[in-house]
């Protein structure tokens, strides 16, 4: 058997003029520097090869020069379809003045494509990118004005709208491993992150095309264990030992740590806290949205904010932390790292993890925001001539059951000072980030409203929610002023009902307890029985229902109370501050048809939100349930005395 082993110079020789080139990494992670310089340097001695597609699906350089960024030059690329394009401004600047052709799609969509080809199949059917940039009716994810052939095609199946992405062959893949024996088996055990190598290959390989695997070192043919083998040497036609250490880094900061392997486990107590400021305020309130045993992504910058606050409330063990990179559990790593985390339970591939997501599987995403607008439209992709892309975020926040965008209220010299409980801002920033309308929709708040998904946007200041008609605010911390300091700093007047304070905990420097409020531990003590007049009472004040679970916890609680009393009772509900995710409204008014079936025999209810005593009417009324709700405790006290219940 002839070796597949060559060198760097013999491997990259065999791309052709014209070639389209996929390429593995995730953002500074798993990137085959080795022969992205191989391939710059041969185009700076020789001109050649030229005119190259770039496939890539996560950002996948330093930002500076290493990376994709490697192929940054006039001639050498043609056409680039990328799911994140800000870690290569030099191919950036290549868009930017039409010189290339270019493409921004979902990260997932990217990585599943490679799926795709390997199957055999023309093209893709998703719903994710319908009413974004990427939807062919509003930009279809083209970049520039040369860039006019369609990609993306919006298609309309028995009444329901797709996208169909098509997918080209691609002729060559880099891919990266640890080992690899002579015939091209690869294995992975020193990278952090499996990302789309076999994906790639296969897709390349079914397409005729050629595989070139770059790794850290060599086994003896027959070594290396059939279960730790990630790519089989059937898929790889080149294998190139990295150059230098440099090359090879387990990501750009990092040359390796073995916990980030999965080598070792780290105690967690020894992961330092937040300071107290504006990104740790941010965190602090997105961390109440956190559903019991629930599965959740966080983005990078502020959303990461979450894990280290969740790891601070000692919840970590009750929530699964993913990446879309592939991590499942454990606490989401940062910086250079991101992607990967500190003792996790599994590492997907990145298009299965994007699998996962796209149907349904996160029960919560935070995400960050850049500009949001009156429709409750996200931008974070592009600002006029600054191209950052939406790598996962549209896969991420168009199908996490609940949405949480998170992010300062204005950006760029923000300033705030806390004290005694209560936010001052010291120094507004420069930007504005609620804008009349968002220069480009990477998140379709209208889209959100069909689809009954929960979504939410927090600030240090405040909070809105997306209602059916547009941003509503919600809550505001103590110590802001809703005319100097916040609408004084939008382009549009949001919708104001009945806003509240926001927790005041989250603005104590001490530990929130937040457990407490996850796992529901205060609810024996929200119920009471009255047994002279026979009445139940709830006391549902500020109780937050985020999840089915939570229903299914009460009504437990509430069976086993009337099943101990032993014959039907009257209730009376407080709804002062009680808040309910839109997607469980449903659920929780079956309960109460539920009990009213078999347990109960009259139900009183009150709430000085005008907000809720709608919501609770519209839901109780498509079951036929008694729906009135009263504003105010003493008017339905009258009542239970005029009933003669009371």
């Amino acid at each position: 058997m002839k070796s597949k082993i060559v060198s760097a110079e013999e491997a990259i020789a065999l791309v052709q003029d014209g070639d389209t080139i996929c390429c593995n990494g995730f953002v500074q992670s798993g990137i085959p520097d080795t022969l992205l310089e191989a391939l710059e340097e041969r185009f700076l001695e020789t001109a050649s090869p030229r005119d190259l597609t770039l496939f890539a699906a996560a950002g996948q350089a330093d930002g500076k020069s290493q990376g994709t960024n490697r192929l940054g030059h006039e001639g050498l690329l043609r056409r680039v379809v990328a799911g994140n394009w800000g870690r290569m401004p030099r191919v950036v600047k290549l868009a930017m003045e039409n010189k290339i052709y270019a493409y921004n799609l979902p990260q997932g969509i990217v990585c599943q494509l490679y799926r795709t080809l390997a199957g055999g199949k023309p093209g893709f059917f998703s719903k994710v990118g319908l009413h974004t940039f990427v939807d062919p009716r509003l930009e279809g994810g083209r970049i520039n004005e040369i860039t006019t052939k369609d990609i993306v095609k919006h298609v309309e199946i028995d009444g329901e709208e797709w996208l169909f992405y098509k997918v080209d062959s691609v002729d060559v893949a880099f891919i990266r491993g640890t080992t690899a024996d002579p015939a091209g088996n690869i294995t992975m055990e020193k990278e952090a992150l499996t990302l789309d190598n076999l994906a790639q290959a296969m897709a390349v390989k079914n397409s005729n095309g050629i595989v070139i695997a770059q790794v850290e070192r060599i086994a003896e043919l027959g070594a290396l264990r059939p279960r730790d083998v990630k790519v089989p040497g059937i898929l790889v036609d080149c294998v190139v030992v990295a150059d230098k250490p440099e090359n090879h880094k387990m990501n750009y900061g990092i040359q390796y740590d073995p916990a980030l392997a999965g080598e070792i486990r780290v105690p967690l107590d020894s992961l330092p806290p937040m300071n107290m400021d504006a990104r740790k305020i941010i965190a602090r309130r997105a961390a109440f949205e956190l559903p019991p045993n629930g599965i959740v992504n966080l983005g990078v910058g502020v959303p990461e904010g979450v894990a280290t606050v969740a790891n601070e409330e000692k919840i970590t063990q009750y929530i699964t932390l993913t990446s879309e990179a592939g991590t499942v559990g454990g606490v989401l790593s940062s910086g250079s790292s991101f992607g990967a985390g500190f003792n996790v339970d599994a590492v997907l591939d990145q298009n299965q993890q994007f699998d996962f997501y796209d149907g349904g599987g996160l029960d919560m995403a935070a995400l960050g925001m850049a500009e949001c607008d009156e429709k409750g439209n996200v931008n974070v992709s592009r600002f006029g001539s600054r191209l950052v892309g939406c790598g996962g975020f549209i896969n991420i926040s168009q199908n996490a059951r609940s949405m949480v965008f998170c992010g300062t209220f204005t950006a760029g010299g923000l300033k705030v000072g806390i004290e005694n409980g209560e936010l001052t801002i010291l120094q507004e920033g420069r930007s504005r980030k609620f804008v009349r309308q968002v220069k480009q929709v990477s998140f379709s708040g209208e889209y959100s409203i069909t689809r009954n998904q929960p979504v939410y946007f927090v600030t240090e200041r405040c909070v809105f929610r997306r209602g059916q008609k547009g941003l509503v605010l919600t809550e505001v911390a103590p110590g802001i002023d809703i005319e100097r300091d916040i609408l004084a700093h939008m382009d549009f007047t949001p919708i104001i009902k009945e806003p509240t304070l926001m927790d005041a905990r989250i603005f104590l420097d001490e530990p929130m307890k937040l457990e407490s409020d996850l796992l529901n531990l205060d609810l024996p003590e929200r119920i009471s029985y009255d047994q002279e007049r026979n009445i139940l009472f709830i006391n549902l004040e500020g109780w937050y229902v985020r999840v089915k679970e939570d229903i299914a916890a009460l009504r437990a609680l509430l069976e086993e109370k009337c099943l101990a009393i032993g014959k039907r009772v009257g209730v009376f509900i407080n709804y002062d501050s009680f808040r309910i995710n839109e997607n469980i409204v449903d659920y929780y008014a079956d309960m109460e048809r539920y009990m009213l079936k078999h347990h109960y025999t009259t139900i009183t209810r009150y709430s000085t939100s005008a907000f809720m005593r709608m919501k609770l009417d519209q839901a109780f009324s498509k079951r036929n349930i008694a729906t009135h709700v009263f504003e105010r405790k003493d008017e339905a006290q009258a009542f239970l005395a005029a009933t003669g219940t009371g």
